[in-house]
């Protein structure tokens, strides 16, 4: 659902009108979505042209000028001209992140934006995203398996396996108080900073096939709270137990009640902190 329409509704010609205006997204991989042949200026004006086909090419060039100096490509006039070859990996994430801009999108989904970047280069990149989505207001979704990223960048959160949302709720509330036994193992699977740790704690077996889910809670087989009713009954996504009457943290567990005051990796950083 999109502004009160269903999206999976809409005729070809109807989405093509959202796809790059409406909505746009920064995919994960800039060199395997810029065309090598194309400079980056003219792709980045396509992104314009397609949906408003009578805009002025001169307007359209001091468009996308402007939008590389917004995500801070330097020296955008001579850029303009280059090819993504001659781009950095960090350049060419800055120029898909103006590609998904171009037409101010109410939203931007971002997919893994920082995937094959150096740390440095990642942190840049964030700050790009942070301050594009300031200027314009744009909501954005981010994709990401970076649970440090998640904390810096985002307000609420969903935790997703096997394609079902697992809890839902504020950054606050999902590192403070986590209450789906996935989310906990995600957390407590990263290393430890604040002291030595000789093995890491892995989620134990493997992702279920999505063509061959398991009966009831799809995350039963690999869960340390895990029972018959796991197994029989899937958990809907509901409030959790002990949650304010203003907040709306959901969880998808039969027995989140038992993970309160649960400590994770985070949670212990943070009061080492």
């Amino acid at each position: 659902m999109f502004k009160g329409r269903d999206i999976l509704r809409l005729k070809k010609k109807e989405l093509r009108k959202v796809r790059g205006n409406e909505v746009a997204m920064v995919f994960q991989d800039p060199m395997t979505s810029l065309n090598p042949v194309l400079t980056v200026g003219r792709q980045l004006g396509e992104a314009i042209k397609t949906h408003f086909p009578d805009e002025k090419d001169d307007v359209v060039k001091n468009r996308v000028i402007e939008l590389l100096r917004l995500v801070g490509v330097p020296n955008p006039e001579t850029r303009y001209t280059q090819y993504p070859h001659e781009f950095s990996g960090g350049m060419r994430q800055r120029a898909m992140i103006a590609m998904g801009m171009a037409n101010s999108p109410s939203l931007l989904i971002a997919d893994e934006p920082t995937t094959a970047l150096d740390v440095t280069i990642q942190a840049q990149v964030l700050e790009v995203l942070k301050r594009v989505q300031a200027e314009t207001d744009a909501a954005t979704i981010l994709i990401t398996h970076d649970l440090g990223i998640v904390a810096e960048m985002c307000d609420r959160v969903l935790v997703m396996y096997a394609g079902h949302i697992v809890e839902s709720g504020t950054v606050e509330e999902i590192f403070r108080s986590p209450r789906h036994p996935y989310t906990i193992g995600l957390m407590n699977s990263l290393p430890k900073l604040t002291g030595d740790e000789e093995w890491l704690e892995p989620i134990t077996g493997s992702p279920p096939s999505l063509i061959n889910l398991p009966p009831g809670c799809p995350f039963h087989p690999r869960c340390f709270l895990a029972r018959e009713k796991c197994k029989q009954e899937v958990p809907p996504l509901v409030q959790v137990e002990g949650a304010g009457p203003t907040t709306a943290h959901l969880s998808a567990c039969h027995f989140s009640q038992e993970l309160i005051g649960r400590k994770t990796k985070f949670s212990e950083s943070e009061a080492v902190a």
